[in-house]
């Protein structure tokens, strides 16, 4: 079982998707990663040797931000926003949509359920 920044890749899986395990990795950039370092895409995690492993290992680790750091940028980046009080700063503190959805009907997660009314007259009973 390969273990590349602390994730375990699935080893019955084609080295272009099991690579895709690690956050910051998708399908078009395990693809360059594999042609950088000649492995054939379609070749299974358990077929890999010692060799190709700690290759993958070395480009990750030097060439791309992933797993923690990833998401340790991330996490600073809205920090900062959220400290400038910037438009999107705001709207990730009171957790609503901020690339422009509508919050009218949608954005159900971040507004919360339906609230009742109070003072809300109900109908009499019969």
């Amino acid at each position: 079982m390969a273990r590349i920044e602390g994730v375990d890749l699935p080893k019955n899986k084609r080295t272009e998707i099991g690579l895709t395990y690690i956050y910051g990795i998708g399908i078009s950039r395990s693809q360059e990663i594999l042609e950088k370092i000649n492995i054939d895409k379609s070749t299974k995690i358990k077929d890999l040797n010692d060799e190709q492993i700690i290759l993958l290992r070395n480009i990750l680790s030097s060439d791309y931000e992933l797993e923690g750091n990833l998401k340790r940028s991330q996490a600073m980046n809205i920090k900062r926003l959220m400290d400038i009080g910037c438009y999107k700063g705001r709207r990730h503190r009171i957790n609503l949509p901020l690339r422009g959805q509508r919050t009218r009907t949608n954005a159900r997660t971040g507004r919360g359920t339906k609230k009742t009314i109070a003072g809300k007259k109900k109908a009499p009973r019969k």
